[in-house]
């Protein structure tokens, strides 16, 4: 009995230590899908007997990615990518100065319209005042019809000579040419913001840039009239300004020579040289020529209304031989009035003025730009030289090799302007 006992609990020992290792073999079997799903690795340390105090060295790639070392690398990789808050206030400057980009163009073309309705309303006024002159000095009828002729002459030559006043004190056609320099300026910032955000890796002194290029445009372009407007007749021509203080720029990833050496910066120098010598002082010398002119027929077409009006006054039917002034001045003022507001305001002389002070001043930014690039001593805070030398010969006009050749050349004699586009 004793012997049946014996052999029965060897024979379930042995079923039992079967059915464990065939447990085993499964368990086995099923590490691969253990790895896969990526299962807590200190069950693993303890099947092995380790010590939870002894470090654990594996090659798996499963314990490699959860370790804390990977898992602290990838987390810092997140942290020292784009900011989210710099990116989302990149965007809302975008917004912003894509509708100023909107406002400036809708109010260049309401200003441009201003422009040709008025000179057509002041000439037409004009001249059916000057029409009335005439035909109540050469009419031989007395009585009311020729005071009613004279009467009408006198006010609308008045009516003119306010309206001519107030158009050429607020010029229109430089107010839509300061609307499309906006326009554009407005652009080129929605560019660089665009370029920015797509390549760059924004930082908040890009965010802080694009905010006082922002409001130095606002100031340098205001779209009110009243108490902010430009001055129209300034007492010196000065070259606009609608950018700021240029900061200096951030290391360049420690790249020491950044695209500069001696070469380039002689090359630089050279073109700035040219820039301030020619360039800058011919569009300042025909803004002080245009600002004279426009002077001149702002004075000279109220002027000549308003002596018009005076001789309209006094004109009499079937006049004297010595009563004829009244009639050529109340005629030939209102004719001269009319080709002078034509000189001026369908010529835009206005606008002229605004284009070369514009010119002017960019290349007052252009020699900025070269300025600040020179002056910086830690080359690696310089605009990379290759860009940068690509991007002054692109704005001037010029290939590469042709502005070389420029500079090379003005360091001893040259009557020729750096720009090749205006």
């Amino acid at each position: 009995m004793a012997t049946l006992q014996a052999s029965s609990f060897l024979s379930s020992s042995a079923t039992s230590s079967s059915s464990f290792r065939r447990g085993t073999i499964k368990a086995r079997l099923n590490i691969p899908k253990i790895q896969t799903n990526k299962f807590s690795l200190p069950m693993l340390k303890q099947r092995r007997g380790i010590s939870d105090h002894e470090p654990f060295i594996t090659s798996n790639p499963v314990e490699e990615l959860l370790s804390p070392s990977r898992i602290l690398s990838d987390t810092n990789n997140i942290v020292d990518g784009p900011d989210p808050l710099v990116i989302e206030k990149l965007y809302a400057i975008k917004e912003a100065v894509a509708d100023r980009v909107e406002m400036h163009r809708n109010i260049g073309e309401q200003r441009s319209q201003w422009n040709s309705m008025l000179l057509t309303s002041i000439n037409g006024i004009t001249l059916a005042a000057a029409t009335m002159a005439g035909i109540a000095a050469s009419s031989s009828a007395g009585g009311d019809a020729i005071f009613g002729l004279k009467l009408s002459s006198t006010m609308m030559y008045l009516a003119a000579t306010g309206m001519l006043a107030i158009m050429n004190q607020i010029q229109p056609s430089q107010l839509a040419e300061e609307q499309r320099n906006a326009t554009r300026l407005f652009q080129d910032l929605r560019n660089q913001i665009e370029t920015t955000l797509s390549i760059g890796h924004p930082s908040a002194t890009d965010v802080k840039e694009a905010m006082d290029k922002v409001l130095a445009l606002d100031k340098a372009y205001p779209l009110p009239l009243l108490g902010v407007m430009l001055e129209k007749f300034p007492s010196s021509v000065e070259p606009a300004v609608w950018w700021p203080q240029q900061r200096r720029r951030q290391p360049n990833n420690g790249n020491e020579w950044n695209g500069w050496n001696g070469k380039l910066e002689e090359e630089m120098k050279e073109i700035k040289g040219v820039l301030g010598r020619k360039d800058q002082e011919e569009y300042i010398s025909l803004g002080k020529k245009a600002l004279k002119l426009n002077k001149l027929l702002a004075i000279s077409g109220p002027l000549l209304t308003g002596l018009a009006a005076i001789g309209s006054m006094f004109i009499e039917s079937s006049p004297s031989h010595g009563s004829n002034w009244a009639a050529m001045l109340g005629i030939v003022g209102g004719a001269l009035a009319s080709v002078v507001n034509t000189i001026e305001h369908g010529g835009q002389v206005g606008m002229v003025f605004e284009m070369y002070r514009s010119n002017a001043g960019f290349f007052q930014y252009m020699q900025e730009s070269i300025e600040s690039n020179l002056t910086e001593t830690e080359t690696e805070r310089r605009e990379n030289g290759e860009v940068f030398e690509m991007k002054v010969a692109l704005k001037l006009g010029r290939s590469l090799s042709d502005l070389r050749d420029l500079a090379a050349s003005s360091s001893w004699k040259t009557d020729e302007c750096a720009s090749k586009l205006f």
